[in-house]
């Protein structure tokens, strides 16, 4: 077989340094399904004796509902069907062509489990009609900006490999992203591994409430309560979904279409039926006797419903491990969500993934993450009904919760990222009250006299036994860290944050937490840092670049819309960019500052390009809302994973150079002013501009117009190819402003000056 390493993404500094221990965490075979299983973001990749089968670029998919609807996914000129396809779960799409090319996108693997900041290769067997590179996300969440990787795919069956690192979440999907990629690509099979490091053993506490009491008086410690079904509900049989008192103290609730009717014509949950066991009269069960699901649209995936309800409410970075065992009537696929206190009170759509029923006994064992979106989760709920619609009868038994049992207190592991000297999680130093004061927490991180243990980044974490749960439980300072004994900083909860120091040596830190009086949970508090003993870091002095640019946007035409179909205006009319000395990695976190004011009240949009006009990124700083007063800015922000390097569908590289401001959102002319800008690494250690000059400040005015230096000719076309302006044979006059054929005067042709009289 052969084997095709590809582009690494993110991967950490020092993990070249020793050797991988990969194990298997998520693996999904296409040949076990016979449509596409997964969520479909407008695209459907088809199924071809068992292989999942992308067409390419050439079709676009919709159901046909879509298609005579107003939506986006409407028909186009000229476009007409030419096939179908059905997914996993029954849905027909048409294959539509005819307006190709069809930019598109789809998920070839979900709810992996992951850990924060964990590092994670991933294997699929695929090939090509043509060779082609497949940008490849793993995202975690679609309020934050994944990682990315590239897959090399060539024309033979072939094991292509891809690495992530830097994950900030505990449940990724991989997405793959073709694009405008006209070629065939099948997927045979996907194996995702985890770089797991060594770590102590966990302590599993067994439905145990956080004092260690039993969750039921009169049971002790030891027992399951309840989830194997021997024992009768008895008054809880009564309980009330929404009994909060009581509700959690039921392990097992049912939702039967018909049944437990509620006065807005629904179905409310109700403790499980205990019966005995169909295959073993000496056993008893949970069961739901699922009815018709006649709801319509998706929503009749939970006409019937189960739930196994936890004692308590999961905090975000929680693991917990979940034992059922479980059949039906009929072979069925259903699929789980994670619920609130109340059973039927939804919180997010993912849980333990997809579970197919079989008619023999299967048992599932799983540990489950909470991520932040997750957390103040009570129950994992089964929709009975996402692909049979039939009466089937769902069973369950020996249902068992288990959560970690950690050390809670302060806890700190350092590291110094410039002589790799790693962080040791499982060892992590717990803070001690001070001897001069008892409210505040002290400790210290390296030892005097003894170089080597000097530090220069630490994570500060709430809880230590387990380094995923380390990672999810840390604090963050709110402001710049400085080595001073009078500087104390608010502090926050925060998920995976690495603390920079301001030099590397000895350091002791303070904290002094804060709690809510009502609940007892911390709610934050305050940090000191002191060095003891090392050398400061030393950062060079970055002054304003005192340049004071103006940009003379031009009016602009109406943007395109069902009232102007002929129009051909955009925000990008007229731009400003700030480009940088060099490219900047995504994920660096940089700081930007500088005056700004216009001729009349105007918002543009920011964007992240590579060399001036070179597109990569919708996201930057965000909006800048300009007013005729002049107005400070200022924003620390971490730059987009999709700035990742690499070649882009453009042909440049994505990697980070300049922020685009689009100064053409609002129609009329406007003269924008900007000055004194400082553009540097969040830390300060580097500026990313000149503090003078003006080779850091491209303009454009006017659609047509090319990016040039501010105070320079525009003449000139700057960053524009010769043989690129020699092929379309665009005319400019001397403000740079594109002109018609027809034209008198000087104008500028294939970057030379003519006079056309």
């Amino acid at each position: 077989m052969k084997k095709l390493f590809t582009l690494l993404a993110f991967l950490t500094c020092f993990l070249g340094a020793k050797a991988a221990n990969w194990v298997e965490v998520a693996k999904i075979d296409f040949s076990t399904y016979t449509g596409f299983p997964h969520y479909v973001m407008g695209y459907v990749p088809e199924w071809v004796d068992g292989v999942m089968t992308d067409y390419g670029s050439n079709y676009r998919y919709a159901t046909q509902a879509d298609l005579d609807g107003d939506g986006d996914a409407k028909w186009k000129d000229g476009e007409s069907s030419v096939g179908s396809t059905t997914t996993q779960n029954g849905t027909e799409y048409q294959k539509v062509s005819g307006a190709a090319p069809y930019w598109h996108q789809y998920f070839v693997q979900t709810g992996i489990p992951t850990q924060m900041d964990g590092h994670y290769k991933a294997v699929a067997l695929v090939k090509a009609s043509e060779s082609v590179t497949v940008p490849i996300q793993m995202r975690w969440s679609w309020s934050a900006d994944p990682v990315n990787a590239e897959a090399t795919v060539g024309t033979d069956w072939t094991e292509v490999e891809w690495e992530f690192s830097g994950i900030g979440g505990t449940s990724c999907d991989l997405i793959a992203q073709p694009g405008n990629a006209a070629a065939t690509i099948e997927w045979k099979s996907i194996v995702v591994y985890e770089d797991q490091a060594e770590q102590r053993p966990v302590v599993w506490q067994e439905w145990l409430t956080n004092d260690g009491k039993s969750i039921i008086p009169g049971v002790d410690t030891e027992s399951k309560w309840m989830g194997n079904a021997e024992t009768p509900w008895g008054d809880l049989a009564e309980t009330k979904f929404n009994d909060q008192e009581k509700n959690f103290l039921v392990c097992a609730w049912s939702k039967e279409k018909g049944h437990n009717m509620n006065e807005n014509d629904g179905w409310d949950p109700f403790p499980a039926n205990i019966e005995v066991d169909p295959t073993d009269a000496s056993n008893h069960v949970f069961v739901v006797h699922g009815q018709p699901a006649t709801t319509e649209g998706d929503a009749s995936a939970w006409d019937n419903q189960f739930w196994i309800q936890s004692p308590k409410s999961w905090k975000a970075g929680e693991q917990l491990k979940i034992h059922f065992r479980y059949k039906a009537s009929t072979t069925v696929k259903t699929n789980t969500q994670i619920h609130k206190q109340n059973p039927s009170d939804y919180l997010i759509w993912h849980a333990i993934g997809d579970i197919t029923f079989t008619e023999e006994w299967q048992e599932f064992d799983g540990t489950m993450a909470m991520g932040d979106d997750m957390a103040g989760g009570w129950s994992i709920a089964f929709n009975l009904n996402p692909e049979v619609k039939d009466a089937v009868d769902f069973y369950f038994d020996d249902l068992s919760w288990q959560s970690m049992v950690l050390d809670k207190g302060h806890f700190v592991a350092a590291s110094n990222t410039t002589t790799g000297l790693e962080y040791d999680f499982d060892n992590a130093i717990e803070f001690e009250p001070s001897v001069e004061d008892a409210d505040i927490l002290v400790a210290t991180v390296g030892t005097k006299g003894s170089e080597s243990t000097w530090v220069n980044q630490v994570m500060i974490s709430t809880v230590r036994g387990n380094t995923p749960t380390f990672k999810t439980n840390t604090i963050k300072p709110a402001g710049e860290v400085k080595n001073d004994a009078e500087t104390w900083l608010n502090y926050t909860a925060s998920s995976n944050a690495k603390i920079t120091l301001p030099g590397t040596g000895v350091w002791q830190i303070s904290l002094v937490p804060e709690y809510d009086e009502e609940t007892g949970e911390e709610k934050g508090g305050q940090i000191n840092f002191i060095m003891l003993e090392g050398k400061a870091q030393e950062l060079p002095v970055i002054n304003p670049n005192p340049t004071e640019i103006v940009v003379h946007g031009l009016e602009r035409d109406d943007i395109k819309d069902d009232d102007h179909p002929d129009a051909t205006g955009a925000a990008w009319d007229n731009q400003f960019f700030i480009v940088t000395n060099e490219a900047v990695k995504a994920g660096e976190s940089v700081t930007i500052k500088f005056k700004y004011k216009s001729s009349v009240a105007a918002k543009t949009t920011t964007q992240c390009h590579n060399e001036p006009g070179q597109y990569i990124h919708w996201s930057a700083i965000g909006d800048v809302n300009f007013t005729e007063e002049w107005q400070d800015f200022e924003k620390t922000f971490a730059i987009p994973a999709e700035c990742n390097g690499g070649d882009n569908a453009g042909g440049y590289k994505n990697d980070f150079k300049s922020i685009a401001f689009n100064m053409a959102e609002i129609k009329e002319a406007c003269d924008y002013y900007i000055k004194d800008v400082v553009f540097m690494l969040e830390d300060g250690s580097k500026s990313l501009i000149d503090q003078t000059g003006t080779k850091n400040f491209y303009v454009k005015e006017g659609a047509g117009t090319n990016p040039y230096e501010f105070g320079t000719d525009p003449s000139g076309i700057i960053n524009v190819k010769e043989d690129a302006v020699k092929a379309n044979d665009a005319i400019y006059n001397l403000a740079g402003q594109r002109v018609s054929k027809d034209y008198k005067g000087i104008v500028v042709k294939n970057g030379k000056k003519f006079v056309v009289k």
